[in-house]
């Protein structure tokens, strides 16, 4: 099996903050390696380091059996200049933001590094570029500017101008961040498409649903290393070290501890948007759980005291197809079903709809009541 890419005891730091630490990789041809991880754990710069847009202070990397830099006694040595373009040419890079240019037409924008890069003529970068804006589906837009088009078109045109230098190896960095949830999905298609075509790529993405499904192999980073890595079966579903364990943990639920009048729900909100955008969850879907959650917690516990004690926690099954809230509170007993929100009841009666009221032993020394909510959402057969 042919090494597309090897880096060994890779070191980055930006002034004095050590980024990457002595990582370790390899990625072979025709892998998909979904990186995935928390904010700040050095993920868009290992991609960086590798495609030199930034230098190592530490390491050596090979790309496609061609050394891009060497570790010498006397620190990092990278190739001449000459050979850094020709071996970097081998991996385009796809961007969060586009990097599109807005006084180019969108075919000029995929034209114009063919002809510059690769030497083509204006027809063969012309023929390439529309080719590869028939395979994304947006020949109609040649003439169109950035500006003209959505996020979604945005992105797809960066991914076709890439594939228009015939890379070897695509590294995506966070290529669906920058979008609206309704884009999301026509872009991750044509990321769909590329991963079944066999080219190498490298994805960092906050996307797990994704990450799990389009990734043969899955880095986990954290403390400026890869932390674990395994199949995505292995990462998502067994996962072996306690920082992978808690932020596997954290992609499936999400808990609030309310102990304010003054809480700020709106940041809650936010959250759980995030929560959802994270692992596919349909907007119905958390719109009727933010209702169930306003209409329990806003409207009626914390109504009737100064001083609430709320434990809310949301799970999310996909395999059961399943969403799921919590909520454990101090002080007198609440029945939901008391509620005068007309909205909040009919949910309520769905049959695909389960309530689950109880008095319970205090959990945490202090919660006495437990309401859950099970939202179906497809009524059981």
């Amino acid at each position: 099996m042919t090494t597309k890419i090897k880096a060994t005891n890779i070191w980055k730091k930006f002034n004095n903050l050590e980024v990457l630490k002595g990582i370790d990789l390899e990625v072979n041809e025709g892998e998909v390696v979904a990186v995935i991880g928390p904010s700040g754990g050095g993920k868009s710069t290992l991609l960086r380091c590798l495609n030199k847009l930034e230098t190592i202070d530490k390491g050596s990397i090979t790309i496609d059996g061609e050394e891009l830099c060497r570790e010498t006694s006397g620190g990092t040595e990278y190739v001449k200049n000459n050979d850094v373009r020709r071996i970097a040419c081998k991996m385009g890079m796809v961007f969060q933001s586009f990097n599109l240019f807005g006084h180019l037409t969108v075919i000029e924008n995929i034209m114009n590094p063919q002809i510059t890069l690769l030497d083509r003529t204006r027809q063969e970068a012309y023929d390439k570029a529309m080719y590869l804006l028939n395979t994304v589906g947006l020949s109609s837009k040649a003439l169109n500017y950035p500006d003209d088009l959505s996020g979604g078109q945005q992105q797809r045109i960066a991914i076709a101008r890439t594939l228009a230098m015939d890379p070897d190896i695509i590294l995506f960095d966070e290529p669906t961040s920058a979008l609206d949830p309704g884009m999301i999905g026509e872009v991750q298609s044509v990321i769909r498409m590329l991963a079944k075509s066999g080219i190498t790529m490298m994805i960092v993405t906050h996307e797990m649903d994704f990450a799990r499904k389009i990734s043969n192999r899955v880095f986990f980073m954290d403390e400026g290393g890869i932390y674990e890595e395994g199949t995505p079966k292995e990462i998502f579903e067994r996962p072996q070290k306690p920082n992978t364990i808690k932020f596997i943990k954290r992609l499936t639920s999400l808990t609030y501890k309310i102990e304010t009048v003054d809480y700020d729900f709106t940041e809650a909100y936010d959250e759980l948007q995030q929560y959802a955008e994270k692992l596919l969850i349909e907007n119905e879907r958390i719109s009727d759980l933010q209702i169930a959650l306003e209409e329990i917690v806003v409207n009626n516990i914390m109504e009737s005291t100064e001083h609430p004690q709320v434990l809310v926690r949301v799970d999310y099954s996909e395999k059961l197809d399943l969403l799921t809230l919590s909520i454990r509170y101090q002080g007198d007993h609440h029945d939901p079903k008391d509620s005068d929100n007309e909205l909040f009841l009919e949910m309520l009666e769905e049959p695909t709809t389960e309530l689950i009221d109880q008095i319970i032993e205090p959990a945490y020394g202090i919660y006495n009541n437990l309401i859950q909510i099970n939202f179906k959402w497809e009524e059981a057969q």
